[in-house]
């Protein structure tokens, strides 16, 4: 099991570009299986994670083709129903949340879909209901292997219908969408997850011969088609990143630029950053972030203490909330973080607060944090990251720390961030892989 020892206090300096999105890639990855045609993705991450379902791809039978260090080429010509039903491909699938999502292209183009119980982050309950009850919407029946936890969905021919989601997921939107492109007649999905991801997934499909119309709304209307054919595709940065980026800079003092961000697609990002008291500036497509020595926490109007809380987008995305709470910690002023969509995604303050922060875990879902004004800074430990978004966040909270830390079980990190001890070595961190 890996570990980065990392020598805190060391400011940053430099350029550093984006990685694609990790959580586009996923669904679109899955959306090549949609067509026997070749479809060309660039900008595809190269983490853990997505490696490892492409992988599975190529066992699944498509053919894979490397183009670039961060472009490939898939043709999902034929499939191999038999590896499906086999103990590899469930061993695979079991290691990767995103595997839920070849079930949508699967029933869409094959009329069944096969999937062990889905992997991931444990960070607390994640339904599939959505996409189950979606795609019995559309004509397909469900049925769950109890024992041996599999799910198969069939569906020879599906009909498109009106449905309403009990709620806004976006991997279950991107996968009834999926499923519906090549369905017969109208399908309208109400209550749909509207990030940049699905707006990119839909653009995507609609460049393949899909018909989509409300892109980037919460109701999605989509005309089945007989066929889909090749396209290629581009990976938006990801924003997750950006914003651990933007978080990185402040807690360490440091002077960066983050290059290329698409910045239209961040959203309520920047402003959330900057209600913390960050400066930077927009310059083109890049974000520049100046060295600040403090920031301070705004307050609501009524002077009440400020509360920052996830949402469907255009709210906040709960990636970001572990950043937003270890960066408080170094603020002026009080902050209320609210957890609202997962319940175990706050347990790892208590590795915070070994390193000296002020933070009161209320509940499972709430954590108010009183930030030292970098007066006091926090003190490097030894810490464990428990998930992908709570281990950058430990990464950013050693490397403001004073003496030296190590983080294990690093893997979780590297399934959502590519290759990010030598990148932020080369800004001038300290951060030391070991076996």
């Amino acid at each position: 099991m890996a570990v980065f020892k990392v020598e805190g206090g060391h400011r940053l300096r430099g350029e550093i570009t984006p990685q694609g999105a990790k959580n586009e890639a996923l669904q679109i990855l899955c959306a090549t299986l949609l067509t026997p045609q070749r479809v060309v993705v660039r900008n595809i991450p190269r983490i853990l994670d997505v490696m490892q379902l492409i992988e599975l791809l190529r066992c699944m039978g498509v053919e894979v083709e490397q183009l670039a260090e961060d472009a490939y080429a898939f043709c999902a010509r034929d499939i191999d129903f038999e590896y499906l039903k086999s103990d590899d491909y469930r061993q695979r699938c079991t290691r990767l949340r995103g595997s839920v999502m070849l079930i949508g292209p699967m029933l869409a183009r094959f009329g069944v879909g096969y999937i062990p119980k889905p992997g991931g982050d444990k960070i607390g309950r994640r339904r599939l209901d959505t996409h189950f009850l979606g795609f019995q919407k559309l004509g397909a029946k469900f049925n769950f292997d109890i024992a041996d936890e599999f799910f198969m969905v069939e569906g020879r021919e599906l009909k498109g219908t009106y449905m309403l989601l009990d709620e806004a997921s976006v991997t279950g939107t991107a996968n009834i969408v999926m499923a519906s492109v090549l369905a017969e007649g109208t399908t309208t999905i109400y209550n749909a997850a509207c990030e940049p991801y699905v707006q990119q997934l839909c653009r995507m499909l609609v460049s393949m011969g899909a018909d989509i119309s409300g892109i980037g709304s919460n109701l999605l209307t989509i005309r089945g088609v007989e066929r889909l054919g090749g396209t290629e595709h581009t990976m938006l940065p990801d924003m997750i990143e950006i914003g651990s980026f933007i978080g990185m800079a402040a807690m360490t003092q440091s002077e960066i630029t983050i290059k290329e961000v698409s910045f239209g697609d961040l959203g309520i990002i920047p402003a959330q950053f900057a209600r913390m008291g960050i400066h930077f500036e927009q310059r083109g497509d890049d974000i520049y972030i100046p060295s600040q020595e403090h920031y301070e926490i705004e307050t609501f109007l009524d002077g009440s203490i400020m509360t920052i809380a996830d949402a469907p987008w255009p709210g906040l995305t709960p990636d970001l909330l572990s950043v937003f709470l270890v960066v408080a910690t170094q603020a002026k002023g009080s902050v209320l973080i609210h957890q609202k969509m997962f319940e175990s995604r706050l347990f790892f303050v208590d590795k915070l607060i070994d390193m000296g922060a002020q933070i009161i875990l209320c509940d499972p879902h709430r954590a108010t944090v009183i930030g030292h004004n970098h007066e006091r800074r926090l003190r490097g430990t030894m810490m464990t990251s428990p998930d992908i978004r709570a281990g950058v966040a430990l990464l950013i909270a050693a490397l403001s720390a004073e003496g030296r830390s190590v983080i294990q079980n690093v893997e979780q990190i590297d399934r959502g961030y590519q290759n990010i001890d030598a990148r932020l070595n080369a800004l001038g961190a300290n951060i030391v892989r070991a076996e």
